[in-house]
């Protein structure tokens, strides 16, 4: 059976157990506590069921003693891989350059967020770290049992260095992989002791990434670099409004007669052509004559020939509907009534594309004993199955997921219905009895790929004669993934940032109403939080300057009850020099400060941002962050993360938008869809703050403050309160 280029003896159909047990490796399974799901409560983990009672990681040491961990987790960029690999070398006493890391295929046994699987929500290491160290511990445990009895001496004589058991008395060692198979017969102990934390080699130190050697000498094969024997290419045209579906191909003949073309196909929503090349077969398919049908006339129930961003912005505005109770404490009515001064504003944020440089690409073949295999990048590889599976008419388990390295996340590798081209793929696969790769061209990305909602809050505060809040109401209109994909409801991911902030306002009334979108609706960086903690951080300095307040004192004295987020604070104040608002003076040029804070994925943030402005627009010279995840496991990467999510968070604040006008999205590629360019790229400080809480997420908690710390910077500096992004949309002018 012919194989993906790279992959190994699983892709060729022999079982993953099969192999290993017949390779004299060692494997090990391991159970996790419900108790240790149990405390995996927030961030994505919302979006599990009952949690789930049995999570197996597999690690598997070869006879010539190298060692591989199969990951519940896809590596993309996040440096996952690395994380893991620290995490069970550790316990295991394996330097973790030399564990090799591979994405685990679909299984039950790799269900550790909370009863599922997924790599997102900044849930990766903080729902696996237990269970990895018990790992790592349980096969530490076994080797040594394994080599006591081929050494004929007690356990307690023996140690550990880097993969091999030592008996210091005799000087005899034994290396892990002469006694793999005779530990794969052991029982695993229950009371496997852990390291003691402050004998860590690895966990918590800047490890360097085991990615990288690969990645920089272009080893390293991400989905669109792959091939399969006897494959055909395939490009894919969209209909032009969002829904609508090919009617007529007016020179069908003319198109098959191309150059290399294999064949011409109608999909859902869509037209394809084979070939074999994707530059023959984008040819071909670009010259398709096609008639599509129309789209509704207007409305906002699909995406109507009238449909624009402007028109859902005021559907969401002039909502006059009664939503759902998402936070309430205290008696709001009460507070406004006593209050000295009321504060009212509404704020909004645009769709974003998630603009990646990864093309989408997908593999699907058919095999000759009724089985498919699915090469895609992917978050959640038992879903691609499941929904895989359905596709072709298939059962889930004659579907194989291979999850290759992803050229980054940002919420953009989940299912999304027609925002993924791997159904396509498969459909094709099917209709020519060929392997088909397809592959989006960069408009062909930007025409389908689901957005971050468009989002809109109304915020009314009550601010007492000592200008402090008494109360806060907002009314958030809208939709979030979390109900279009899991039908939650109200949906937690419209919300989060907005509800359960930390401020001790003590009386509050939070409203979401779900108005649905047309368009198809994602995850993206952050989720909620890349917009809600902008919208009340911003308010909170609205607040703020009602009640003749300094924004940052303001926040200290809300903020009297926790010592976690008053040491964020003062961290931050104290790597940015001190903290002053301004505008104050800097080489003739005038600047000023912002600062916002946010909570999300269970870790802590404060950021403050500098800025200026330069012809009208707004320059960030500097982007402070303290940032608490309870603990880390590789510093380096938690620094690294965090300035990849300022990155993105300043590329939505200054430039992003995803615009529709007459029922189309206006920008097709990088050329109008502005994305951060690297002039405006500011310098960014980090201060990692370890406080002992539970450890939080990493990804993503580093992107909500800096739109509203640069904000909040901006009015402070110029007098003008931007209640919408991005800034490029707002002419500013320096105080």
């Amino acid at each position: 059976m012919p194989t993906a280029s790279f992959l190994g003896p699983v892709a060729a159909g022999l079982s993953r157990r099969g192999f290993l047990a017949g390779s004299g490796a060692f494997v090990l399974g391991a159970a996790l506590p419900t108790r240790v799901l149990a405390e995996a409560a927030d961030g994505a983990a919302a979006i599990a069921g009952a949690p789930g009672t049995k999570v197996a990681a597999f690690i598997e040491i070869r006879p010539d003693n190298t060692v591989r961990l199969l990951s519940p987790f896809v590596e993309g960029g996040q440096g996952i891989a690395t994380g893991m690999a620290q995490t069970i070398g550790e316990e295991l006493d394996v330097d973790p350059a030399r564990i090799e890391v591979e994405c685990a295929p679909p299984g039950p046994d790799y269900a550790v967020v909370n009863g599922m699987r997924l790599t997102g929500g900044s849930y990766s290491t903080r729902s696996s770290y237990p269970v990895m160290r018990r790992l790592g511990a349980t096969a530490r445990d076994m080797m040594i049992r394994a080599a006591a009895a081929r050494l004929e001496v007690q356990e307690e004589e023996l140690s550990t260095r880097d993969g091999t058991v030592i008996h210091e008395r005799s000087g005899r060692t034994v290396p892990y992989g002469d006694v793999a198979s005779d530990a794969l017969a052991l029982k695993p102990r229950e009371d496997i002791a852990l390291r003691d934390p402050a004998t860590f080699r690895w966990i918590g130190k800047p490890t360097p990434r085991i990615d990288v050697a690969d990645k920089s000498r272009g080893r390293a094969k991400y989905t669109i670099d792959l091939t399969v024997d006897g494959m055909l290419f395939a490009a894919v045209t969209h209909a032009p409004h969002y829904g609508t579906e090919p009617k007529a191909l007016n020179n069908e003949a003319d198109v098959a007669a191309m150059p290399g073309v294999h064949s011409v196909h109608t999909l859902m929503g869509a037209v394809a052509v084979t070939a074999n090349s994707w530059w023959r077969a984008r040819q071909a398919v670009e010259a398709l004559d096609v008639t599509w049908s129309d789209p509704e006339p207007t409305g906002i129930a699909t995406v109507a020939a009238d449909f624009s961003s402007d028109a859902m912005l005021a559907t969401l505005t002039a909502s006059t509907a009664s939503g759902a109770t998402v936070e309430a404490e205290g008696d709001v009515d009460a507070a406004f009534a006593a209050a000295a001064k009321t504060v009212e504003a509404d704020y909004h944020a645009p769709y974003l594309s998630h603009a990646q440089l990864e093309p989408p690409s997908a593999i699907a073949r058919f095999n000759d004993d009724g089985t498919l295999d699915v090469w895609l990048p992917n978050q959640m590889p038992e879903l691609f199955q499941k929904v895989s599976a359905e596709t072709a008419g298939l059962a889930p388990d004659k579907v194989r997921i291979h999850s290759p390295i992803l050229g980054g996340f940002f919420g953009r590798h989940f299912t999304y219905g027609s925002g993924n081209p791997f159904p396509q793929a498969i459909v094709l696969a099917k209709a020519t009895g060929r392997p088909v790769k397809v592959v989006w061209s960069r408009e062909e990305e930007f025409r389908m790929d689901a957005l971050r909602p468009l989002s809109f809050t109304r915020f009314r505060a009550a601010v007492d004669d000592r200008g402090m809040p008494t109360a806060i109401s907002t009314r958030t209109v809208g939709e979030g993934p979390l109900g279009r994909y899991w039908g939650m409801d109200p949906d937690p991911s419209a919300v989060e940032g907005i509800t359960e902030k930390p401020y001790a306002v003590p009386n509050r009334a939070m409203e979401y109403v779900k108005v649905g979108h047309p368009v198809n609706i994602a995850f993206w960086r952050s989720v909620g939080h890349s917009m809600n903690d902008y919208f009340y951080e911003g308010f909170l300095d609205e607040i703020a300057d009602a009640g003749g307040k300094d924004p940052f004192d303001l926040r200290r004295t809300l903020l009297e009850h926790s010592p976690r987020h008053l040491t964020l604070l003062d961290e931050v104040a104290k790597i940015s020099g001190g903290w002053k608002r301004g505008p104050y003076d800097v080489g003739g040029t005038k600047r000023a400060r912002g600062i916002a804070m946010a909570s999300p994925f269970g870790s802590e943030t404060a950021t403050i941002a500098e800025v200026s402005i330069e012809d009208g627009t707004t320059k960030v010279h500097n982007v402070w962050v303290a940032f608490d995840p309870g603990s880390v496991v590789n510093p380096a990467i938690v620094k690294a993360q965090v300035e990849s999510a300022v990155a993105l968070g300043l590329s939505q604040t200054l430039v992003e938008q995803a615009v529709y006008e007459n029922g189309v999205r206006r920008d097709a590629n990088y050329d109008t869809y502005q994305v951060l360019r690297r002039e405006m790229m500011p310098e960014v400080h980090v201060s990692i703050v370890e406080s002992g809480a539970p450890m939080g997420g990493v990804g993503e908690p580093g992107l909500p403050g800096v739109p509203g710390a640069v904000v909040n910077a901006v009015a402070a500096l110029t007098g003008t309160r931007v209640r919408h992004l991005p800034l490029a949309d707002t002419s500013l002018s320096g105080a």
